[in-house]
């Protein structure tokens, strides 16, 4: 079966993970990202991409309709962990044209890939684990 997912990334417990380049790329081949990052983690930086949908995992079981099957989905959040767990769990929902980004978006910046950034909604916090918004200064 010749797939849009043919010669990228690696197999690693049965599921496709791809680069931030390589995800970049296949966007550009018709892809799309599916971002599962909750919300306020969403707010200041988003990849820069044509087209990307928005599902926190916490709503992803009940938004499985948005999905639009026919396409090369490709899952990302911060880092790459909760991204492969949608990944997992779309896999046991029959679905097969998914990815798992690796190094989600903190790889792909670090790739110099493009994103979109909101500087209002900067977060704070002293590791990834932390982040959470910015307390808003009283004018």
């Amino acid at each position: 079966m010749n797939s849009l997912f043919d010669n990228y990334g690696f197999i690693s417990s049965e599921i496709l993970n791809v680069s931030p380049s390589e995800a970049f790329e296949l966007c550009g081949k018709g892809a799309v990202i599916v971002d599962v990052r909750e919300e306020y983690l969403n707010n200041f930086k988003n990849f820069d991409v044509p087209e990307i949908l928005f599902i926190p995992i916490s709503r992803l079981v009940q938004e499985l309709s948005e999905l639009p099957q026919e396409k090369y989905l490709i899952f990302a959040d911060t880092v790459g962990l909760r991204s492969k767990e949608a990944v997992v769990l779309l896999k046991d929902k029959g679905f097969i044209k998914i990815a798992n980004m690796a190094g989600g978006i903190v790889d792909w910046e670090r790739d110099g890939l493009p994103l979109k950034t909101n500087i209002e909604e900067r977060l704070s916090g002293s590791c990834m684990c932390q982040l959470k918004p910015r307390e808003k200064k009283k004018k």
